[in-house]
Order: C-alpha cells, then sequence, then structure tokens
C-alpha cells in the first residue's frame, strides 16, 4: 500500500532569547514529518544542526530526495543507506517509529523493551551578561533540582560559583560549546570540580579537541559536537569520559539506540540531549533518557508554548501522556 508524505515548517518562539557560546535563538525552526498508510499517520520532529548548516529548506530537500523510498514503504534500516546522519533522517526515523506503534497498538518503548523507570531532566540556564543574573535565574528554578549552565570564555568560573551559592542543592553540569582552548580548560577545569559540576560538555571545538587524549581532567568530560554519530565514537572515546547523544545529530532513534549501545561497550557515560524544539521532538528522546546516566530534554522548556498534547514536566520529572503522544499506542 503506497504511503502518503506529509513535511511542515513551524516556528515556535522562545520563551526568552537563548544564547550559547556563539548562537542566539529567538525561536525554534522545526520540520515535522507525517507518514500516512491506510488512514493511519506518524510523525517525526527535527529542527537540525545548526553548526552543520542545516536549517528546515536544507531538512525538506533531503526528504523530498527519498520522497519516492517513502511512499513505496521504506523501512527503518534501508532509511539508514538513504540518507546521512542529521536531521532529515531524525525526523523520517521518528515518524516511522510512531506510523508502527500506532499501525500495531504497540508503544515504541514496548517494542524495543525499555520500561519507563522514570526520566528526570535537567534545565538549562543561557549564558547571561553577567555572573549574578545566571544565578537569579537558577535561584527562580528552584522546583528544577538539576541545573545545566551554558558557559563561554567569559568569567566560567565566577559564573558557576554564583549559581552554586544561589542553588547549594542542585546537581549541575555545565556546557561550553567548544569555546575554550586547552589552555583554558586546564586553568578552569579544577575550579569548576571544586565547586561540584558533575560533568562538564565540549570544552573544546569540534576538530580541535586531540589535546585531551592523555589529559587527566579532574571532572568527567563529555563530547557533544565532537562526536555527531557511530563512525565518530572510536576517536571520541579516546578524548571523553562520556557521550551526548542527540538525535538530530546520529539521524534518529534507530541509529541513537545503535550509538548508545557502542558507547557502553566502550564504559563511555551517556547523556541524551537536544536542540531547540517541542514534545514532539523530546518524546522519542524520552525513550533513549532510560538507557541513560544524565538526561537533558528541556527544548520545551525554552518555548513560549509546546504542542496541545506534549510531555508533562513537574520539576525534573518527565513523563509522557498514555495516548496521543508520539510513540503510545494510540
Amino acid at each position: 500500500m503506497k504511503r502518503e508524505l506529509v513535511l511542515g515548517v513551524e516556528r515556535w518562539p522562545c520563551r526568552q532569547p537563548f544564547r550559547i557560546s556563539g548562537q542566539t535563538w529567538t525561536d525554534a525552526e522545526v520540520v515535522v514529518c507525517e507518514i500516512r498508510e491506510a488512514g493511519i499517520s506518524g510523525r517525526g520532529e527535527a529542527a537540525g544542526v545548526y553548526y552543520r548548516g542545516e536549517d528546515a529548506a536544507s531538512l525538506c530537500s533531503q526528504i523530498e530526495a527519498i520522497g519516492t523510498q517513502i511512499r513505496d514503504g521504506v523501512e527503518r534500516q534501508a532509511l539508514l543507506e538513504l540518507l546521512p546522519s542529521g536531521g532529515a533522517r531524525n525526523a523520517v526515523d521518528c515518524a516511522l517509529w510512531d506510523l508502527q506503534a500506532r499501525r500495531t497498538a504497540r508503544s515504541v518503548r514496548d517494542r524495543l523493551g525499555i520500561a519507563d523507570a522514570g526520566v528526570s531532566t535537567v534545565f538549562t540556564i543561557g549564558l547571561e551578561s553577567t555572573p549574578q543574573a545566571m544565578a537569579d535565574k537558577a535561584g527562580a528554578a528552584s522546583d528544577r533540582p538539576n541545573l545545566k549552565i551554558k558557559l563561554d570564555a567569559d568569567r566560567p568560573v565566577e559564573r558557576v560559583a554564583a549559581i552554586r551559592a544561589a542553588r547549594p542543592d542542585a546537581r549541575l553540569i555545565a556546557d561550553v560549546n567548544g569555546g575554550w582552548s586547552f589552555q583554558q580548560l586546564k586553568a578552569w577545569a579544577p575550579a569548576l570540580s571544586e565547586l561540584g559540576l558533575s560533568l562538564l560538555e565540549q570544552p573544546l571545538p569540534r576538530g580541535g579537541d586531540a589535546e585531551l587524549e592523555g589529559y587527566d581532567a579532574p571532572l568527567p568530560l563529555f563530547a557533544d559536537e565532537s562526536c555527531l554519530d557511530l563512525s565518530e565514537l572510536p576517536l571520541a572515546a579516546e578524548r571523553y569520559d562520556g557521550l551526548v547523544i542527540k538525535l538530530d545529530k546520529a539521524g534518529g532513534l534507530t541509529a541513537a539506540l545503535a550509538l548508545a549501545a557502542q558507547a557502553r561497550a566502550r564504559r563511555m557515560q551517556l547523556m541524551v540531549g537536544c536542540m531547540v524544539a517541542t514534545s514532539l521532538a523530546m518524546a522519542p528522546a524520552h525513550v533513549l533518557a532510560s538507557l541513560c546516566d544524565f538526561v537533558d530534554i528541556d527544548g520545551p522548556l525554552l518555548l513560549a508554548s509546546d504542542r496541545a498534547i506534549g510531555l508533562r514536566y513537574d520539576g525534573a520529572s518527565v513523563t509522557v501522556p498514555h495516548s496521543g503522544c508520539w510513540g503510545t499506542a494510540d
């Protein structure tokens, strides 16, 4: 039976400008891929990987290029050969998972045998002009026990110290998005470790982290931009203690699960991450979250609004409605 492919581009305004090292978002532009078959539809959402030059137009172009195969009934494993890792494959892959769940009345979690034992996410504190401004945001998020702090090369230790003073109770992690040099990392890492950071994400730029080989860091270092997909795992494993897996990077839940398994085989810690996007993008990541040590799927909390049927956020706890959300049986 022929399938129908429908692509849409949506813009979701941010609650306020969200800034990281070298990038600011005022809204999330996402591509929604819908695949329909026999009156049943499955959907997937992708924002793309901004530092690879992906945007809505490029994602739609890639998906449309394999439109014939999608309409003819392509399956997830074949999709791995048709599209490279990235946002386009993520949107299609997640739409196929969702379609299968609804067609068989069996949820994605049930099909994978991954029980939902409870998922707790971080809440991200974006870069602000001063350490105190970031501390004020952390203090206002008193119901969020896990905080992720965005840093650049401007007073990183002072920023974390201010947040730690405001939130002595919180579990803290930090993300530099490749904004430091190796010398800066060596200078600042000991103090950040003393402040109780659980991990430091992507301190050096992608392609500029060879100096990490042999470096005995005082806290765990996690690769994000430095490991996009399974092909880059061997090198990342030599330089990092852990890995951040994002479905937009890996190219869908199918590829992300394979990457998680291989990283675990290398004794790496895992964190599931996200782009700025809605619950339609977070729900597949919620499945992967059950296999990870750290969880960052707070994308919808950065938006002014979310989908009518979306994930439920209560403090750090993230739950999926029993029906109507991505990957559920109905």
